[in-house]
């Protein structure tokens, strides 16, 4: 045999006792720490809960008594909630009127000697902007025109239907601060023909207007409480 061809079959032969290739280990990574296996262990069982209730869809349901009571009872005290917030904005227009009628009985009450029908004029306008039209014979005409076509122009029955409105209609509450309401109109009407009568440069006069003014002035805060009744604050 040749020295090429035994060249040629050494090579052969140490190439095919070559080392076989390394063997592909397993690398075992490090145990987690006990919280994260903890975590890792709560995560596999939600799983399996949410696998159980997808099979089960009858287990998400809430029982139909629930849905009903969560239906009518869940909006109707959030829209209470509600109204609490914005009680002040309610309440708002018997603050204004306790003011026009606060600043009417210092006007009266003043210790002025001189009074002029412009005074008396002035008194009057306050008395008529603080009864909100609610007061028949101060209504003018448009106000008028209103009432007749069904539209309810008193302020102060409003704020009733505004702070009573998920109140039963036979609700003790809301007769109550109905009741309050009349009585507020009858002193308003009562002080409006006292106004409209009486001589205000008398002292007497003007001391049977500042007695009647005081009158209305606390049928409006009997009225203001039936109101934060109805309004449960």
């Amino acid at each position: 045999m040749s020295a090429p061809i035994m060249s040629h079959l050494i090579q052969s032969s140490s190439s095919s006792t070559a080392s076989p290739p390394p063997l592909h280990t397993t690398i075992t990574s490090p145990p987690l720490p006990p919280h994260q296996q903890l975590h890792l262990r709560r995560r596999d069982a939600a799983a399996v809960l949410l696998s159980v209730f997808s099979l089960f869809p009858s287990l998400n349901q809430p029982p139909k008594a629930a849905a009903l009571s969560f239906g009518i009872s869940g909006p109707k005290d959030w829209l209470r909630e509600q109204k609490k917030k914005a009680s002040k904005f309610v309440l708002a227009p018997i603050d204004a009127s306790r003011n026009s009628l606060q600043f009417a009985y210092q006007s009266l009450t003043n210790g002025k000697l001189d009074y002029t029908t412009k005074d008396l004029e002035d008194v009057q306008r306050l008395l008529k902007s603080a009864a909100r039209d609610c007061i028949l014979e101060d209504r003018d005409s448009l106000i008028t025109f209103q009432a007749n076509t069904g539209v309810e122009v008193c302020t102060f029955k409003l704020v009733v239907n505004n702070a009573a409105s998920l109140l039963d209609d036979k609700d003790p509450v809301k007769l109550e601060a109905e009741a309050k309401l009349s009585d507020l109109v009858r002193s308003f009407t009562s002080l409006s023909g006292v106004a409209n009568a009486v001589d205000i440069q008398l002292a007497s006069n003007r001391q049977k207007m500042a007695d009647a003014l005081m009158d209305t002035i606390a049928s409006l805060n009997n009225f203001e409480q039936g109101i934060k009744d109805c309004l449960e604050i």
